[in-house]
């Protein structure tokens, strides 16, 4: 009996050391644990103050958004207004441009047309040069013929009144009269060789020479 109670309270102590031994590891991983937790806590913490500054960075950075996002907009906006305005200002300017392009076309046909009426005035003229420095130069052949013939008239007239200006000339013509008398005169038989024509009216005409 006393060999049991000796096992029973060795049974004991060993329990209870072992119970000790328990509490204490248990105290040991429930401070372990309660670190952990406290080093989780510490983290949430961190974390939580690092997703509040996220959120107003974050915030931050949309109202930033936002505002850049109206004021591209706004730019983006009035660009267009301008380069719509610009557009309207260019298709006018070239509505302007066409109609300018087709006002000189007509003009440089008209110009054409009336440059190709002045070569025809200018050809026909020249025509009518030609013809008239040939007409000047057979006026003035016909001239230099006239003055020759004048010449040789005056020669002949002074020739003949320097004869019967002499005595002696003009009774040999009239001896030769009463010797051959000559037919009677008329008209036709005095300007016979003399290039004259005498018209119904009396008036005599030279005739030009050929």
């Amino acid at each position: 009996m006393k060999t049991l109670s000796i096992v029973f309270l060795a049974g004991c102590v060993l329990l209870a050391v072992a119970l000790m031994v328990t509490r204490k590891n248990d105290a040991a991983a429930l401070d372990t644990a309660a670190g952990t937790i406290t080093d989780f806590s510490n983290r949430l913490d961190t974390a939580q103050t690092q997703i509040v500054a996220g959120e107003r960075s974050l915030l931050t950075l949309s109202n930033a958004l936002t505002e850049s996002s109206v004021t591209l907009s706004n730019q983006l906006t009035q660009t267009i207004g301008q380069q719509t305005e610009q557009l309207a200002t260019l298709k006018q300017q070239t509505a302007t441009a066409v109609a300018e392009k087709a006002a000189l076309n007509a003009d440089l046909l008209d110009l054409t047309n009336q440059m190709t009426a002045l070569n025809g005035k200018i050809a026909a003229t020249e025509t009518s040069l030609t013809q008239t420095k040939s007409d000047l130069a057979q006026l003035g052949k016909d001239y230099q013929l006239l003055q020759n013939r004048l010449q040789r008239d005056v020669a002949e007239r002074l020739v003949a009144e320097r004869k019967f200006r002499s005595v002696t000339q003009i009774e040999a013509q009239l001896q030769k009269l009463n010797d051959n008398p000559p037919p009677v005169p008329t008209t036709d038989s005095i300007y016979t060789g003399l290039d004259v024509e005498i018209r119904s009216n009396g008036v005599a005409h030279v005739i030009a020479p050929d």
